[in-house]
């Protein structure tokens, strides 16, 4: 294993581990430190990938999905839209957030693997989907390619993120400030993990813009569809067609 590797393996565990001790706090941490936007935002995601489904039913795999919300949106938001639905797979490394999500959604399915081993056979799923995940998967080029094989020819990978932005408005500036001093506290004092929530915005100062993540995903065989940031640009949604 080269040092490269070492080091992508060894920030990759402890980012799981993190995610293992807030388990039982991130569901609530969640929907307070967001105001319940979050939910506006995976929504949209659910009803404008939709839009570009021509064949039912679905095969849908939500990668870090964690306790299991955005599985949740896409079953409810597919109820909603009359749209069919054959299964939803949720795929994540970290036991503690599986955990949770099996007993929140007891009638879907789930599978303890990270974004680059994905358990599924080629050309597979309809939809692939990772909501504010893409950011701590650090074999970041590996997970895209894996998304490639996995996905039908024509088949869809929806991104929700924090993205960077390099060209901070007013408004932007008051985002950053939000989650530079306000998250980490509040974050915090829920989960009784300080460290965990001081490392979202730092990852997000160290992560890519959206100009370098749609590169990223074209460089990987997709082709753009959609972009749009929500919420003084807190939140941006990425839809892109594997070729």
């Amino acid at each position: 294993m080269d040092e490269e590797k070492r080091v992508n393996v060894t920030k990759q565990e402890k980012i799981v581990s993190m995610f293992d001790e807030i388990a039982p706090t991130y569901d609530k941490a969640n929907r307070v430190l967001s105001m319940g936007v979050d939910i506006v935002w995976r929504k949209k995601g659910c009803n404008q990938a939709f839009g570009y489904c021509s064949k039912e039913p679905l095969l849908i795999v939500d990668v870090a999905c964690g306790t299991g919300d955005m599985m949740g949106y896409w079953q409810s938001v597919a109820r909603d839209n009359g749209v069919a639905i054959d299964q939803i797979i949720g795929v994540d490394p970290s036991e503690g957030m599986v955990g949770v999500g099996r007993e929140k959604f007891p009638d879907l399915t789930f599978f303890i693997a990270p974004a680059t081993q994905l358990p599924r056979v080629d050309k597979s799923a309809d939809i692939i989907s990772i909501s504010y995940g893409i950011r701590n998967v650090m074999e970041r080029k590996e997970a895209l390619e894996e998304f490639n094989r996995v996905l039908k020819p024509g088949g869809l990978v929806v991104i929700l993120e924090f993205m960077k932005n390099e060209n901070l408005s007013v408004l932007g500036k008051i985002r950053d400030w939000y989650m530079g001093n306000v998250l980490p506290r509040l974050g915090g004092f829920i989960s009784k993990n300080y460290e965990a929530y001081k490392y979202l915005p730092d990852s997000i100062e160290g992560f890519l813009t959206v100009a370098k993540m749609q590169q990223e995903l074209v460089e990987s065989g997709f082709e753009m569809l959609y972009t749009k940031s929500f919420s003084m640009d807190i939140s941006t949604l990425m839809i892109a067609r594997k070729k």
